[in-house]
C-alpha cells in the first residue's frame, strides 16, 4: 500500500495538550497509544484528505478554502472504533458546518481520496485489541473538550517534508 499524502488540521497548544493527555493516560494504563508512534509527523491532528498524490493545486485549494475559516472552535466529543479485529480508537471532532462544506468541496477536487465522505476525528490509539476497549473507555472518561483548530499542515511522505500555514 502506498504511503499517503495528507492535509491535516492542527489544534492550538491547549488542544494539543488535551489530546496528548489522552495518549499519556492510555500509555500509563498499559494500553496502545499514539505516543507509541515514533513518526516525525506524529502529533494531534484531524485529517482533511489523504491520497496517494497531492498536487500543488490541491494544497493551494486547501489553503484557499480552509485558511479563511481558521482558527475555528471544535468539540472533541464521543469516542468511536474504526477497523476490524484490532481497532483504531478515535475521539470524534465536531466542527462548524462551514468547515465541513469546505472540506467536502476540497475532497471532491482531489483525485483518489482515501475513504468516502469525511469523519473528523483525532486518533488516540491504533491496533488495539477489542478486549481492551472497555478499559480504554474507563481510562479516557466521557468528558467532551473544546479545542481550537488553528493550522493547516501538508505531509509529503515521498519527500519527507511537512509544511504548515
Amino acid at each position: 500500500m502506498p504511503r499517503l499524502h495528507a492535509l491535516e488540521l492542527l489544534p492550538d497548544d491547549a488542544g494539543h495538550d488535551v489530546v496528548r493527555r489522552d495518549w499519556q493516560a492510555l500509555r500509563d494504563a498499559g494500553l496502545p497509544s499514539q505516543l507509541d508512534h515514533r513518526g516525525a509527523t506524529n502529533s494531534p491532528h484531524v485529517t482533511v484528505v489523504a491520497a496517494p498524490v497531492l498536487r500543488a493545486e490541491d494544497q493551494q485549494e486547501a489553503y484557499d478554502l480552509l485558511g479563511p475559516l481558521l482558527p475555528t472552535g471544535a468539540r472533541a466529543a464521543g469516542i468511536a472504533l474504526l477497523g476490524g479485529r484490532r481497532v483504531t480508537l478515535v475521539r470524534l471532532v465536531e466542527v462548524p458546518d462551514t468547515v465541513v462544506r469546505a472540506v467536502l468541496e476540497l475532497r471532491a477536487r482531489v483525485a483518489d481520496v482515501q475513504h468516502p465522505g469525511w469523519l473528523p476525528h483525532v486518533t488516540l490509539a491504533r491496533r488495539m485489541d477489542r478486549s481492551d476497549v472497555s478499559r480504554a473507555l474507563e481510562v479516557l472518561g466521557h468528558d467532551d473538550v473544546v479545542i481550537t483548530l488553528t493550522t493547516l499542515r501538508r505531509w509529503d511522505p515521498d519527500a519527507g517534508i511537512v509544511t504548515t500555514s
